[in-house]
């Protein structure tokens, strides 16, 4: 029997990536997933259909994160849906995943690419939190996906980097202020790992010889490199782990 049968999860950005991988592994250890997107409604529908056909439960929710209006529609539709399978609206694990890479120096850096970045890696991870809390049993999981830019220095991604440093900073307060409703709070900081975000550094030698030499194990990141993590942080063996930064880059930069 999975770890998590009888558990109820929203998975934000989960048509692809790294989130498409978390979804696809809490099914598997028996959680009901709401499979979020923001424009891949065929991948999310995709990875709803690959749940069930091995027996997981599993829907779609279409939502815009870059807005507070579009965080209240997500909701709203999540709502709906867990009340159809749980009779409730409660959930018992939030992984926030959805965000955008950008590959920008400070000197390339504009306004508006500044503000982008921050809208949907800052933002939009906070005030779902924000509306998620309610909704959160005692006793469950928040899981940020961070990066190890915070812990490694990266003036490609400046400003990206900057975003993860705040989502590195959100999990620790809020693990904080959860602790006495005994949610754990924890952010995986993975390395480079093979999903669309990487493609263009992976298609070439280089990039690849780039990406493997960064681990002591000479190899990048596949997604259920992370998906294996975040499943342990959704479960109770995960219990007497909270306020971390869990490093998922393969001892890369050691």
């Amino acid at each position: 029997m999975g770890k998590l049968v009888g558990k109820i999860a929203l998975v934000t950005g989960a048509s692809r990536g790294i989130g498409r991988s978390i979804a696809l592994r809490l099914a598997q250890e028996g959680a009901f997933v709401a499979v979020h997107y923001g424009k891949g409604q065929m991948e999310a529908g995709a990875v709803v259909r690959q749940i069930e056909q091995v027996g997981g439960r599993a829907c779609a929710i279409g939502a815009d994160l870059s807005t507070l209006e579009g965080i209240h529609d997500l909701f709203t539709k999540l709502d709906n849906r867990v009340l159809e399978h749980s009779g409730s609206n409660q959930i018992d694990i939030l992984v926030n995943n959805a965000g955008i890479g950008q590959i920008v120096t400070l000197e390339e850096t504009t306004e508006e690419s500044f503000e982008e970045v921050m809208k949907i890696n800052v933002k939009a991870p906070l005030f779902v939190t924000k509306q998620a809390l309610p909704r959160l049993k005692d006793g469950g999981s928040i899981i940020n996906i961070s990066s190890f830019v915070t812990r490694v220095a990266s003036p490609s991604v400046f400003a990206y980097s900057m975003s993860k440093g705040a989502i590195d900073t959100l999990t620790r307060l809020l693990a904080k202020q959860l602790g006495s409703r005994h949610i754990t709070v924890n952010a995986i900081q993975p390395g480079i790992i093979n999903t669309e975000m990487n493609a263009e550094t992976l298609q070439h030698p280089d990039g690849q010889k780039y990406a493997a030499d960064l681990s002591i194990f000479k190899r990048w990141g596949e997604p259920k490199d992370v998906a294996d993590i975040a499943a342990f942080l959704a479960s109770s063996d995960s219990r007497w782990i909270t306020g971390q930064l869990l490093d998922a880059s393969g001892g890369s930069h050691l």
